[in-house]
């Protein structure tokens, strides 16, 4: 048995006159190579006779990708695919075994003389003449605090926007039933909250769009719209459409875009989202009256709910002020607590469902839930071209509009930071004090996911 490594079949794609269509952002040396080896023992007629072994050595988001593409190259074209997890056990025996399954199976369909079936196309959501304001379009909450907000914002738009409720473990485990198991769980979770509103029977999938409102960031998150387009097509919602704010190459996406005015009320729902966070978990925790302080968190989202409508930025500026000074006013036990931060993810740090409630468990073991702001996200977002025209091979325009987007999240957080100055909330900290902390521990250039955040 003659045995050829990737790095050796991969250029044969080069021959071929086209490449397969691909459910995937192609961003990975490795990965890609993976998926050009697959498409030539697919097509190349050279490889009739070879069969492709593709070996992990653990399972992640990832590894879950890259598996699922050459799968779906080969099997596109009848051809096999074969994943061994090189170190699920010690023994050799079961990767014998699979070997040796996959040349049986090889060797009996050249025997009967099996015909390749046609290739299989990939479809994908078929675009709608409906004007927007015709169509529902779903969207998993990042966080309940501020997407309560996005959602007053863009029904303001005109748009029949509907933000779903936290799924859970039941959420995560329908998705498993259409995507990989080794993918990332914050993908489980919102795309299991796809399926369960669209399995529902509430919304008509004909006039029905999903968004995907998170950065789809250069990590594995770059392939989660894939990962949610294979997962639609699979539960056989192959008409609903995938929109993204970030919709990154062949991702299967269409672009998501509002008029400037729905994206400022946005931006005061998300400050809006940070400060009653802010207030609301250092409150709890000391309340002497129980229930006061989410009492209070509920009339001040309704007020808040109102300006976002509006969009004005004089009833900003007295609404954070108003609310502050309200917090503070609530009587409270002075007894310290245990502040306990929650960090990584982006999801998982947010939803209440995904990280198991993580919030309430802190506080009913006594302690005091702290968790940062979701712009200092952003601005941390927004901060990476200007990083990488500065030190790497990064453009200027992109650049600028980090720069400018910056500048904007900090002009709004300014009534922010003056409401909290003296008080017991703590203070907000801007995007270039905290890249100059983190530079003196790891290198800014580390921009994939949370990236140098966490250490900031």
């Amino acid at each position: 048995m003659t045995v050829f490594t990737e790095d050796c079949v991969c250029c044969m794609a080069d021959e071929m006159e086209e490449t397969s269509p691909r459910y995937v952002v192609d961003q990975w040396v490795y990965h890609s190579r993976i998926y050009r080896t697959a498409d030539v023992i697919a097509r190349h007629p050279a490889f009739r006779g070879v069969e492709m072994v593709q070996l992990n050595s653990f399972g992640c988001g990832l590894d879950a990708i890259s598996a699922d593409q050459a799968a779906d190259l080969l099997e596109r074209h009848g051809r096999l695919h074969t994943l061994i997890k090189i170190d699920e056990g010690k023994n050799n025996g079961a990767v014998r075994i699979r070997i040796r399954s996959l040349l049986a199976a090889a060797h009996t369909g050249r025997a009967h003389g099996a015909a390749a079936p046609a290739a299989r196309e990939i479809t994908r959501g078929n675009a709608s003449t409906r004007p927007d304001a015709s169509r529902t379009i779903l969207c998993p909450p990042l966080s309940f605090h501020h997407f309560q907000f996005l959602e007053t914002a863009m029904r303001s738009a005109g748009l029949n926007f509907e933000v779903l409720p936290e799924g859970g473990r039941e959420t995560a485990e329908l998705a498993l039933k259409h995507v990989n198991n080794d993918a990332c769980y914050p993908s489980m979770v919102v795309i299991g909250q796809f399926l369960e509103a669209l399995g529902s029977g509430r919304y008509d999938p004909d006039a029905t769009d999903c968004l995907y409102a998170q950065t789809g960031g250069a990590c594995r998150a770059s392939n989660y719209v894939p990962l949610l387009r294979r997962a639609l097509d699979s539960a056989g919602f192959r008409q609903v459409r995938v929109l993204a704010a970030n919709a990154q190459g062949n991702s299967g996406a269409e672009p998501f875009s509002v008029p400037a005015g729905t994206v400022w009320r946005s931006l005061l729902g998300l400050m809006y989202g940070d400060l009653l966070m802010r207030l609301s978990l250092r409150t709890r925790p000391y309340e002497t009256a129980p229930g006061s302080a989410d009492r209070l968190y509920g009339e001040w989202v309704e007020r808040c709910k109102e300006n976002v409508v509006r969009g004005r930025w004089l009833r900003y500026v007295a609404d954070v002020r108003g609310m502050t000074a309200d917090f503070a006013s609530l009587p409270i036990n002075t007894a310290p607590r245990p502040r306990v931060g929650i960090v990584g993810e982006i999801l998982v740090k947010y939803h209440a469902n995904a990280n198991e409630k993580l919030v309430e468990i802190i506080e009913a073991e006594g302690g005091e839930a702290v968790v940062p702001d979701l712009a200092g996200f952003i601005s941390y977002c927004l901060y990476d071209p200007v990083f990488a025209n500065a030190k790497l091979s990064g453009k200027f325009l992109p650049r600028l509009a980090g720069q400018a987007g910056i500048w904007a999240l900090e002009f709004l957080k300014r009534p922010i930071a003056r409401a909290l100055a003296g008080t017991r909330f703590g203070e907000t900290h801007d995007v270039y004090g905290m890249a100059e902390l983190a530079g003196g521990t790891v290198s800014l250039a580390n921009q994939a996911g949370e990236g140098w955040l966490l250490t900031a």
